[in-house]
């Protein structure tokens, strides 16, 4: 049966085929959707973890129980999970495991841009990466014949164009698959550092026995060209799309679905029959290494042509290439539109986090940020952050920038979300109160991870499937980390907010502010009716232009409310002095 599908919900019916049956994933975009698919199949248990660390922890004990499992994340995601990746990867499995990471070149929804494919070289786990929905499923079901094959986590890459476009694959039948046996094998399964010295020499002699059965088992591919062409060119994922659509059948391609380990034989092969060899890849130069390091023959191009940076396209590969590759007709891109205004991301109207950011800006705080909708109150006009690195890292930076300017510990803060403080920064607040940083740390709660699309989390007392589910407390888990001082405010009521920061600031000891006011996303959360502005009030201050509210603009020189999207916060009526907004 032929479907359309989302790359993402094609790896998910991939999972489906392929007798599945755990999943652990941390959401992160462009790799969420792949879980939210998966979870529609009831033949197949999803869970979201606290991370992309217990994710894979979790299905690496699924699989060695003895079903096929999978976890998945985005590109920063598989850093967190490294730790258990690596030594995964000496242990093995029992029954096949597969890890799904999506990176983001262009960095759409990222704060980098790096390449996962290290992180398979580095771990020495095969990594296999598909260019359409087709592939998604039919190179799900490789990977786990791969792993259980070859006792090895398999990974799964994707790109957020892969992930994200959508494409005809045919879909098939789910093939349930038999419970593998669980035997106790010590010298398997406990990595002590006399068990893993003896599987190391096994990981390397497996890599070469994948890349041999790499050759005929339908992952790597060539399409033959033209035979008076002199270049061919190596590519994998969506470059291979652009390759084909702007090059056509012109040229000889060499597409890896199985990006690690590379086929040497199959690249030598291909090499032998050209005289250029011409490498296509997004990112770092990996592939084009490799085929330096083999001393072919070939002249041999790649990032000399192709930038390092950032996402290709059709129209990146006709430019760089035009005078090497023969290019197969023209490409449409319709009227070019000049001077289009730009349109930046921005917190939605009503968003409870826009009120903290004002106060945090009005009191002049030095603020450690982090991952989560509330990044954007790094945006003007609020400019409220000082820093943004990684999840969880706002708390243990703050603990850091107390240490070396205790002198500050009164004018700075940090910022975290639920889902992110479950994620990574309990551990930084057991940090503050162990070492005892006089610091305050804002945990902005939105009773949901915001984000990435309003997934479930630890804190919501719901699971994936929205079912009653366990529930942190925030406010009992601070204390009994350590922390004595424990507030919880409204972010809509400015005054307060203030009040509160200033007392905890001026405290001398760590304390945790807790900012608590669901999503206005949410579906069960009822807004009161728009405002209006009394233009015969309004005094054109703009002073209610200062929280950035898109509902807020100014026209003919007075404020202006639209109504369609203000969702009556009120934050904005706490802002004029002059009464002209109201309700």
């Amino acid at each position: 049966m032929k479907q359309l599908l989302l790359g993402n919900a094609a790896v998910a019916r991939g999972l489906y085929e392929a007798g599945c049956e755990i999943i652990s994933s941390y959401p992160g975009t462009p790799s969420t959707e792949i879980t939210e698919e998966a979870a529609k199949f009831k033949e197949i248990y999803c869970e979201w973890a606290p991370n992309e660390k217990v994710a894979v922890e979790t299905v690496f004990g699924a699989a060695l129980a003895g079903k096929r499992a999978f976890a998945g994340m985005k590109h920063v995601g598989l850093n967190v999970a490294a730790d258990p990746l690596y030594t995964a990867s000496y242990a093995g499995v029992n029954a096949g495991l597969v890890i799904g990471v999506a990176d983001d070149p262009g960095m759409h929804s990222s704060q980098n841009e790096q390449d996962s494919r290290h992180h398979a070289i580095a771990s020495k786990i095969p990594m296999i990466e598909p260019s359409d929905s087709q592939e998604s499923i039919q190179f799900m079901k490789l990977a786990y014949e791969m792993s259980e094959k070859f006792d090895t986590p398999v990974l799964f890459k994707m790109c957020t164009r892969i992930a994200h476009s959508q494409s005809i694959a045919d879909c098939g039948e789910r093939v349930a698959q038999p419970v593998k046996p669980y035997v106790k094998n010590i010298q398997k399964n406990v990595m002590t550092p006399a068990n893993a010295i003896r599987k190391h020499p096994i990981v390397e002699q497996r890599n070469k026995d994948i890349e041999l059965w790499s050759i005929d088992c339908g992952l790597n591919k060539i399409d033959r060209g033209n035979d008076s062409s002199k270049v061919g060119i190596i590519t994998s994922s969506t470059s291979y799309q652009y390759a084909k659509e702007v090059f056509g059948d012109s040229i000889s391609i060499l597409k890896l679905g199985l990006v690690n380990p590379l086929p040497e034989k199959m690249i030598r092969d291909f090499a032998a029959g050209v005289e250029t060899l011409v490498i296509i890849e997004e990112l770092d130069p990996i592939i084009e290494n490799f085929c330096r390091s083999l001393g072919l023959k070939n002249e041999i191009h790649g990032k000399d042509l192709l930038p390092i940076c950032g996402e290709f396209s059709q129209n990146l590969l006709r430019q760089c290439l035009k005078d090497m590759v023969p290019v197969a007709g023209e490409i449409t891109t319709g009227e070019k539109i000049e001077n289009l205004p730009v349109r930046p991301p921005i917190m939605c109207a009503g968003c409870p986090h826009r009120g903290i950011f004002y106060v945090l800006s009005k009191l002049k705080l030095n603020v450690m940020g982090d991952i989560g909708c509330y990044t954007l109150g790094a945006a003007a006009p609020l400019c409220a952050m000082d820093m943004n690195l990684c999840m969880g890292a706002s708390v243990s930076s703050l603990h850091g920038w107390n240490k070396a300017l205790p002198e500050n510990e009164n004018k700075s803060v940090c910022v975290i979300g639920d889902s992110t403080f479950v994620h990574s920064g309990i551990t930084g607040l057991a940090t503050i109160a162990y070492n005892q940083s006089n610091s305050t740390v804002l945990v902005l709660d939105n009773s949901i991870t915001g984000m990435t699309g309003h997934q479930q989390n630890p804190t919501t007392g719901k699971n994936l499937y929205g079912d009653p589910a366990g529930r942190i407390d925030l406010e009992a888990l601070a204390r009994a980390i350590g922390i004595n001082r424990v507030r919880v405010v409204d972010p809509y009521d400015l005054e307060t907010c203030e009040k509160v920061l200033k007392e905890e600031l001026a405290a001398a000891e760590p304390s945790v502010i807790i900012s608590r006011r669901p999503c206005a996303l949410l579906k069960g959360v009822k807004h009161n009716p728009p405002l209006k502005v009394a233009e015969d009030k309004c005094k054109s201050c703009k002073m209610c232009m200062k929280i950035g509210c898109p509902a807020i603009s100014m026209k003919g020189g007075k404020a202006k409310i639209d109504s369609t999207l203000c969702v009556g916060c009120g934050v904005c009526t706490q802002m004029c002095k002059f009464s002209a907004l109201e309700k």
